[in-house]
């Protein structure tokens, strides 16, 4: 398999290196956790004075260690006074009390530790409780559109993002020579990976309803989901079920990075909203392997492609609120705000109004964007910039 350097992600490593935290690697399953891990290593290992341990539990080769004072007496013989040492463990859940054994070798200060694992058992919420606060979190996202072409090398963009839209970033994917072949295997993380460990995790009975909600929520991207409209739809359906147990089962899966949850923002009464987030998916290709192109309405894809870029690029992410407009995404990022809206073709005049009339609304300062499937150059409609989706995706500076 082609290996890309995901520089962005190795840079937030190093800024942190020998800096006294726990570093855990968090993303959707098959994101490249473990890839990341080597590269990083990889890195760090032209140096005399680095000592490096790595342990991967899901290996026969450290099946011993799964128990954890094994594990601890591993981790301390392998220590080496005279050097920087550094440990990355994988799969760090398959020991049971590792808790126990990662805060002790914390406390000790005797390694630098960098941890990966499955996001259903060493859950996001849970790193605070796990290690006491003491936590560097770095979320590791599927490939962007431009780490996609550096993969897939195009000179065509616009047939490149076409592409990307559907295969999406779970790298794993691309080894597949068939779309129906890449499609099951995405399939097969979604049905047999993420929601298994949700399952054993949470003890699930009723696995059938954990996924149709699943994919309802990968139907409704890019609209409002209330957990009680979800629960009465179920619930008039095959299914019964409460509003408890959808909005469990819908955090599971953002707790397992599959969707990220968007709070809504109001813009005039600056405040934040609680009801009725937006669901966005982790990567497109989860939707098209598991509910096909039907009712694909490309506007709200390209608003979710939009979406997992603002985050990987570091921004909070609010969809906003104007008195009954509403502006797809609110993002602030060192006290600076840009609002931005997002479409899929704008060539009709009456579309066009329409999607800019919310920008033109907003009366503050701060930068508007109207992000469309354009295939032209950036443009400007009294201040607002019009950037072509696949131009703005590779330019992280836009």
């Amino acid at each position: 398999m082609k290996l890309i350097k995901r520089d962005y992600y190795l840079n937030k490593l190093l800024a942190v290196k020998n800096i006294p935290d726990i570093k855990v690697i968090t993303g959707v399953r098959r994101s490249g956790k473990s890839k990341l891990m080597d590269a990083f290593i990889d890195l760090i290992s032209g140096d005399d004075r680095a000592n490096i341990v790595r342990i991967k539990l899901n290996l026969k080769k450290f099946e011993n260690l799964l128990d954890a004072d094994k594990l601890y007496d591993y981790i301390e013989k392998q220590y080496v006074e005279s050097k920087t040492n550094y440990l990355f463990i994988d799969e760090i859940q398959l020991c049971e009390g590792f808790e126990r054994i990662i805060n002790s070798i914390y406390e000790e200060e005797i390694y630098d530790i960098y941890l990966t694992g499955s996001n259903a058992f060493l859950l996001s919420s849970d790193l605070a409780t796990l290690f006491g606060g003491r936590v560097y979190e770095i979320n590791l996202y599927p490939f962007s559109f431009d780490e996609y072409l550096m993969y897939y090398p195009s000179d065509d963009i616009d047939e490149a993002f076409d592409s990307y839209v559907k295969k999406g970033g779970m790298a794993g994917a691309y080894l597949y020579k068939t779309e129906e072949d890449a499609r099951k295997y995405v399939n097969g993380i979604y049905r047999t990976t993420i929601t298994k460990d949700i399952v054993k995790k949470f003890k699930i009975e009723n696995e059938d309803l954990l996924i149709m909600i699943g994919n309802y929520l990968m139907d409704n991207v890019g609209n409002q989901t209330s957990i009680r409209n979800v629960a009465s739809k179920l619930t008039s359906g095959t299914y019964k079920t409460n509003d408890k147990t959808v909005g469990a089962y819908m955090n599971y899966f953002c707790r397992s990075f599959l969707f990220y949850p968007i709070q809504r923002y109001d813009i005039k009464g600056k405040r934040y909203l609680e009801s009725d987030k937006k669901y966005y998916l982790s990567d497109l290709s989860f939707r098209f392997s598991e509910i096909g192109t039907k009712n694909a309405d490309y506007g709200h894809l390209y608003e979710n492609i939009v979406a997992i870029e603002l985050l990987r690029r570091g921004y909070e992410v609010y969809v906003g609120k104007l008195y009954e407009k509403e502006v797809d995404f609110v993002a602030i990022k060192e006290g600076e705000k840009i609002y931005i809206q997002v479409s899929d073709d704008i060539t009709r005049e009456d579309t066009f109004k329409r999607e800019i009339s919310s920008l033109l609304s907003i009366k503050d300062a701060y930068p508007k964007m109207l992000i469309a499937r354009t295939k032209h150059e950036e443009s400007q409609h009294e201040g607002i910039r019009i950037i072509d989706i696949a131009q703005w995706l590779c330019n992280s500076r836009n």
